[in-house]
């Protein structure tokens, strides 16, 4: 048996799927897993794409069975486990090997642990990989922070095995230790906040307007044909058209309103705050599903509080409008925590390369991203997505309607924390002179913290300290 050209520790749902995706593309693939016995079920699975699968019980058999210098994608969760695994597999590697970390990982293990191995001549890659369990098997998203060297071996796998957008593979080589990691991260909270949008937008028409699912369904799919045309609006018109086969219900009607998460949209909002920056949309969606994961305290305030919500009148069109303009901001608020991280660890991420590999692949793969690559790429001033003439265009021509939706929603007690959020930030920003020299009295009077005045240079103190 010859020597495969890459291994894939971890054969769950994506690790397996990645591995099926190398072998269909002509790539030998090592395989192994923690528990063994599930590597004869994934090896008679795979049909014909077997014989490019080549199958270890034993971790040392595994790393030995790799053309040299070899590449480990390790499939595994990326705290501890991760930490663990380096442990073992360090002392069975070679000076100039490369272990990927393909979860989604905190950035900041991802820099440590590259720091770690580069000491021992090891590139250590983050690679995130979007698309869930379909994108990995037929085409994911995947955004790399490594060594170039790094990607150099690795650039014809990755090309091979990503989606395309327009003959183009959504991969990208982004910089350094945690740069690809960071970026996944950031994805994720984008993708908090645009699903978090949409169950706004869904709450209005089905609490505020009376729309059974089916009918909202069917207005989600007329939106998937214009400028909303986007993964997540797809898949909301097929699970909002889904029945219960149980009991004949509208699907969306049976599912207990209390939504997860596994901590990257938190994340995101850490790095925000840890950066100066608002993530005000990202914010609001990870405080909206810790809040409906209290479930018996919402019914409780609902039978003290009362929970009755007016109706809504706003029209499918302004919704629409509402929607989009909610969307940008919330992706105008990602790439600005994305440039803030840029600036501070030395990465120089190219926000355009970023928002062309998302355009196939990832979760949030909408058209939307088009333009702001083309905004991007054409110079937005001083970086801001929002300042690129196209986008602030669009934004004049949407944002009326998000006023009205917000203000209609607020009116009629119906809960917008996204769509407000991502208003307020949109009216914070376009203030040359706002609020916050309050703030620096205050802050001198209490604390003689002193402040800038304008026009002057150095720090200065209000009279109340004469």
């Amino acid at each position: 048996m010859g020597k495969a050209r890459i291994g894939v520790y971890g054969l769950g749902t994506m690790g397996s799927a990645l591995a099926l995706n190398m072998a269909e593309q002509g790539v030998e693939v090592a395989v192994t897993n923690r528990e063994t016995d599930w590597i004869a079920p994934f090896i008679a699975e795979a049909g014909p794409l077997a014989a490019r699968l080549h199958p270890h019980d034993r971790l040392e058999a595994f790393v030995a069975g790799l053309q040299t210098p070899r590449v480990i994608l390790f499939m595994i969760p990326s705290d501890a486990p991760m930490d663990a695994m380096l442990g073992v597999v360090t002392p069975l590697l070679s000076p100039g090997d490369m272990v990927i970390d393909g979860g989604n990982a905190d950035f900041h293990d991802t820099r440590r642990r590259a720091a770690a191995l580069a000491a021992h001549d090891l590139h250590f890659v983050g690679l995130g990989v979007s698309g869930g369990e379909e994108g990995a098997r037929h085409g994911p998203s995947m955004m790399m922070g490594g060594s170039d060297h790094s990607w150099q071996q690795v650039r014809p796998i990755l090309t091979a095995i990503a989606a395309t957008h327009e003959g183009a593979p959504c991969v990208a080589h982004l910089g350094p230790d945690g740069a690809g990691h960071f970026v996944k991260t950031v994805h994720n909270g984008i993708e908090y906040a645009d699903m978090q949008i949409i169950a706004e937008i869904h709450g209005l028409l089905h609490d505020g307007a009376a729309l059974s699912p089916p009918e909202i369904a069917a207005i989600f799919t007329g939106w998937n044909a214009g400028p909303l045309r986007s993964y997540l609006v797809e898949i909301t018109a097929e699970v909002l058209a889904a029945t219960d086969p149980e009991t004949g219900h509208p699907m969306v009607d049976v599912i207990k309103d209390a939504a997860g998460q596994k901590g990257t949209g938190r994340w995101t909002v850490i790095e925000a705050l840890r950066l100066g920056q608002s993530a005000s949309a990202i914010e609001a969606a990870v405080g909206a599903r810790g809040w409906s994961a209290e479930k018996d305290t919402r019914q409780e305030a609902e039978r003290v509080l009362g929970g009755a919500v007016g109706a809504i009148t706003a029209s499918a069109e302004a919704l629409s409008e509402a929607f989009l303009a909610a969307r940008i901001l919330a992706y105008a608020q990602g790439f600005r925590v994305m440039a803030a991280a840029s600036e501070e660890y030395g990465w120089a991420l190219d926000p355009a390369q970023i928002a062309r590999i998302w355009r196939a692949g990832c979760i949030i793969r909408a058209d939307l991203l088009d333009d702001i690559a083309a905004a991007f790429a054409g110079g937005a001033p001083r970086g801001e997505m929002i300042l690129a003439p196209a986008i602030a265009q669009r934004l004049a021509q949407t944002v009326p309607a998000l006023r009205q939706v917000v203000a209609e929603a607020v009116h009629a007690g119906h809960a917008v924390p996204v769509l407000s959020g991502a208003l307020a930030w949109y009216d914070t920003m376009r203030r040359g002179r706002g609020t916050a020299a309050l703030i620096q009295a205050q802050r001198d009077r209490f604390g003689h913290h002193g402040f800038e005045r304008l026009g002057q240079d150095g720090l200065h103190h209000g009279p109340w300290w004469d």
